[in-house]
């Protein structure tokens, strides 16, 4: 439209920490590099490194710069099967963004990265669960060895966990060690829908309500990260089911995360055919904010200290 390309979009979160133009190649290259040369027999930093100088992750650029998140993936296996999975795709069917882990760091790899980081760097958070492995939950004894040799190190920054909650047993013993936050992925709040997408093996969604229910009891910090696709987030039914789960779980954000795939495709797959016209993004997202005033929305996780 007059002459320009136009995004139906607005922006979610106003924090910086992933925006281009705070990305300077040419120094990402010289501390990424020098990392990898003095931590040579640190499996992770060496992973995070292909990470960082092959595809352009921005955690893993950020840990290099030694600013912000941290990505800590601890995992090359899942427990799910998901439609729009970036590390790991079926023969035939459209390639992964990104190789995935291919194994799993010890503790002392993971403290190796997560303390100095939280020592030194600003608003410092370090985050389990990363696009560029499976579900860290399934390496729950290795985390919660992580968690404690961190904490006898430092009590600074965030320790994060991405997951799917499919482990509810293995995140309260993660709470219980010190883990601070969690971060729950979902494409809906209806559980049709989450099985649908997820293709999960061993675990359903009250297995993630209680994962939920779980952190909230230990006092600790719980985001949604939920997938936003216009027509089908906006969905009234699935704007109900998803009031329903925030009113008897109160996790404290939603992060608005883009699901990035042909929508085509994914109505297919969820079997979505809406029986009402959607309420329109900008309405939704007013909506939730109306009824539940003390709910925050963003993009990233929080340093919460």
């Amino acid at each position: 439209m007059d002459g320009k390309f136009w995004v139906a979009a607005f922006r979610s979160d106003q924090d910086n920490r992933q925006d281009i133009a705070g990305f300077n190649q040419n120094l990402i290259n010289k501390r990424t590099e020098k990392k990898l040369r003095q931590h040579r027999d640190n499996r992770l930093i060496q992973h995070l490194g292909k990470c960082c100088l092959t595809y352009g992750c921005p955690a893993a650029r950020n840990y290099f710069l030694g600013r912000w998140e941290a990505p800590l993936p601890s995992s090359p296996d899942c427990n799910a099967s998901c439609v729009g999975c970036i590390s790991l795709q079926p023969s035939g069917c459209c390639p992964s963004t990104q190789d995935r882990i291919r194994f799993a760091p010890t503790a002392r790899e993971i403290a190796e990265i997560a303390i100095p980081h939280l020592k030194n760097a600003p608003r410092p958070v370090v985050s389990f669960g990363q696009g560029c492995e499976g579900e860290p939950l399934l390496q729950a004894s290795t985390l919660e060895k992580s968690i404690h040799m961190i904490r006898q190190q430092t009590t600074k920054g965030t320790i994060n966990l991405n997951t799917n909650a499919s482990l509810p047993d293995a995140v309260e013993k993660l709470a219980t060690a010190g883990l601070d936050s969690i971060r729950v992925s979902m494409n809906s709040a209806r559980p049709d829908f989450h099985q649908r997408y997820y293709r999960p093996s061993g675990f359903s969604f009250k297995d993630v309500r209680r994962s939920i229910e779980v952190m909230k009891a230990a006092g600790k910090h719980v985001s949604l990260n939920y997938f936003i696709l216009p027509g089908f987030t906006d969905d009234p039914e699935e704007y109900a089911a998803l009031c329903e789960l925030i009113a008897s779980t109160a996790p404290d954000l939603i992060q608005l995360r883009n699901l990035n795939m042909d929508p085509e495709q994914y109505r297919k797959a969820v079997q979505h055919a809406p029986q009402n016209p959607p309420m329109g993004m900008l309405h939704w997202l007013e909506s939730l904010k109306k009824q539940f005033p003390a709910l925050r929305f963003g993009y990233f996780n929080p340093c919460l200290n």
